[in-house]
């Protein structure tokens, strides 16, 4: 069954992991968008700079969250992150599902849209649909959701908050270290510059093309990389990762 949710509304999830699908449509103008997820302690924050994973740090020390590529499906582009709720350490309180965008605020994207698949289920229709609408269109980076644990299980919390000062606005609030003087240009500019080198240096970066994938994909297991594929460089040294609706209730 999928929940389709409304801003400030949870439902308890029953799945050890968690695939967070970023969806949007594109077109002429349209900014790019990316996906990350910050995992936060009791204390609202990270304990150190690994807890944010993004494509250039594309997976946690530990395994337990990690960020997948960009796709192409019938409805539009995706990005995606995964979480592993049942490993997670229990130091970890929250889990921020992240959106930023890289060339324009958030007013220029349509239909943006998360949604949450259980990772032991392949194929299965998502646990839970949300339409995220910023509140201005002025944010270039959004707080989409939250896993949070809730009586010995984890729950999800529709939440939409935007921050106008993008990627770097955003990493900030939760703790993340940022270089004073990216911090300030992009404050002055009202915007994040986009794709971050670390979590200390936010910085441009180009964006790929997606690649196509029928409208199953969503993050599901990837096609084997073709003769000649060079991976992607590891973040932090690390190696490489080898039915119908129902409101959802307001609790």
């Amino acid at each position: 069954m999928t929940h389709v949710m409304v801003k400030g509304s949870n439902v308890p999830l029953d799945a050890p992991g968690i695939r967070a699908v970023l969806r949007w449509s594109p077109g002429s103008g349209t900014p790019d968008v990316d996906a990350s997820v910050l995992l936060l302690g009791r204390d609202g924050r990270v304990r150190s700079d690994a807890d944010f994973v993004f494509y250039n740090a594309p997976r946690h020390p530990s395994g337990v969250a990690r960020h997948l590529p960009k796709h192409r499906v019938a409805e539009g582009l995706t990005d995606t992150v995964e979480v592993d709720l049942a490993a997670m350490d229990a130091g970890v309180e929250r889990a921020v599902i992240a959106a930023s965008c890289d060339g324009g605020p958030f007013r220029l994207v349509r239909d943006l849209c998360v949604l949450l698949f259980d990772t032991s289920a392949p194929g299965a229709a998502p646990l839970v649909t949300f339409d995220v609408r910023p509140d201005t269109g002025a944010e270039t980076a959004l707080n989409c959701g939250e896993l949070y644990r809730k009586d010995g299980g984890w729950k999800f919390r529709a939440v939409g908050q935007g921050y106008a000062t993008g990627l770097v606005g955003l990493a900030t609030e939760f703790g993340i270290t940022v270089d004073d003087e990216v911090q300030q240009e992009a404050a002055a500019a009202g915007s994040a510059s986009g794709g971050p080198q670390s979590p200390s240096q936010v910085q441009t970066r180009p964006h790929p093309a997606p690649s196509p994938e029928p409208s199953s994909a969503y993050g599901y297991p990837l096609p084997a990389p073709s003769v000649g594929h060079v991976p992607a460089q590891p973040a932090y040294g690390y190696p490489q990762p080898v039915g119908g609706a129902q409101q959802a209730v307001q609790a």
